[in-house]
């Protein structure tokens, strides 16, 4: 129990001065905190009021969002609080976004391949949307020691997911799957650059066919250099890390496949990211006045 409401609670019987010399706190500093009791419930209030405003928020992002995108959020709504608060208020509660979990290597290069330049060299940045991609796939494990395999196609502008496919195997049908839902959602890809790694999928005589049909031109990563893929490498962490939130793999195909499904349909539609300000990729690129903004699955 506070020391302040000992006092409070028994000073009728045993006195002021008496308790506090007993519970060595001062009587200045008692009657202080008697006559700020009014604010300090109302804080305690407001706090409360916040708490719950927190939880929505938190609730509403499957439990993914920390305090800069829940802070983000409340302002957007029109609460004018600041992040320190926010910080303050989620410890009170014991709640948190969800944290990085370590990932697991996919790309397997071919040496043989024909390799294409790098056309990006570590710049993920594009003036405006349509013109610069990053390609990658990533793992879905599944109980029994099974995988699902996801490939993207993200924007560079917006960082929108343009096209996806997920399959169980990692064959070039899968890459070029996700190339074709990205050119649906754009209604075409001509003249765009697509930049993936050095994976066998991407350096197939089949995926540059596709690119060359579709009008993409292909770039390429160093050999094992994450660094030179990093932006499609943030994307698969932040997937994994906000899907499985701790779990070490989904139950089956199924639960993998919706859970896959709602949370990319919510990364651009909903998902706030830091590097836009806070608005998710649609949003984003409502500044731009693209025409679509349909995701568009390959599966």
């Amino acid at each position: 129990m506070n020391r302040f409401q000992f006092v409070a609670d028994h000073h009728r019987r045993y006195g002021v001065k008496r308790l506090c010399t007993i519970l060595d706190v001062s009587r200045s500093s008692f009657y202080y905190w008697r006559a700020t009791a009014a604010d300090r419930a109302a804080r305690q209030a407001d706090d409360a009021a916040l708490a719950a405003r927190i939880r929505a928020v938190h609730r509403e992002s499957d439990g993914t969002y920390g305090v800069p995108r829940i802070t983000a959020e409340l302002r957007e709504a029109g609460e004018r609080v600041n992040h320190k608060r926010i910080a303050r208020v989620m410890r009170s509660i014991n709640l948190a976004g969800v944290r990085l979990r370590r990932r697991h290597r996919t790309t397997i290069a071919d040496p043989a391949a024909a390799k294409a330049p790098d056309l990006i060299g570590r710049d993920f940045i594009a003036r405006e949307p349509n013109r610069r991609y990053v390609g990658d796939i990533t793992y879905l494990p599944l109980d029994g020691g099974k995988f699902l395999y996801l490939a993207t196609v993200i924007d560079l502008a917006s960082r929108r997911l343009a096209g996806w496919a997920i399959a169980d195997h990692l064959r070039t049908d899968l890459v070029v799957d996700a190339l074709a839902a990205a050119e649906l959602t754009r209604g075409g890809l001509a003249g765009a650059v697509l930049h993936p790694d050095h994976g066998a999928q991407y350096t197939s005589a089949a995926f540059a066919d596709a690119c060359r049909t579709a009008g993409v031109r292909q770039s390429m990563s160093a050999v094992g250099s994450s660094a030179d893929n990093a932006l499609a490498e943030s994307f698969n962490a932040t997937f994994k890390r906000e899907t499985l939130q701790g779990r070490k793999s989904w139950s089956g195909e199924r639960e993998a496949r919706l859970d896959a499904f709602r949370w990319l349909h919510r990364y651009n539609t909903r998902r706030r990211h830091s590097r836009l300000g806070h608005r998710s990729p649609i949003a984003y690129e409502t500044t731009f006045r693209t025409t679509s903004t349909t995701l568009t699955p390959a599966a």
